[in-house]
């Protein structure tokens, strides 16, 4: 039926035939099945990079809230402070003129030397 002739073209053929799809496979078809890994992989990079980015960020606006709220406290307490150091001021300066005053005495001072002596 063939000839020894046949059979090694035949064989040729098929060596060929095996030989161009390993020549398509490595030039094209796994560099395509990798490039389709790898742009899966970059759309999940980044979607993993925008949560985390998102994450920080909300992290920061609390941290940012909260720093807000507790300067917003010590200065409500530091005004309440300055307000009580004032009003004991007052009482005592007001405590001072009774004082004075029922010992038939007058401050010389006037508004000048209290606002200097209260600036040092």
């Amino acid at each position: 039926m063939f000839g020894i002739l046949d059979y090694l073209k035949l064989g040729a053929g098929v060596a060929g035939g095996l030989m161009l799809y390993h020549v398509y496979a490595v030039a094209i078809g796994y560099p395509s099945a990798a490039r389709e890994a790898r742009a899966g992989y970059v759309l999940i990079a980044e979607k993993t990079a925008a949560e985390a980015k998102a994450a920080e960020m909300t992290r920061q606006r609390n941290a940012a809230a909260q720093a807000t709220e507790e300067h917003r406290k010590r200065l409500e307490a530091a005004q309440a402070a300055e307000q009580a150091a004032k009003d004991t001021l007052e009482s005592e300066i007001r405590s001072n003129e009774l004082i004075l005053s029922q010992k038939n005495r007058k401050c010389l001072a006037d508004a000048a030397d209290i606002e200097f002596l209260q600036r040092h």
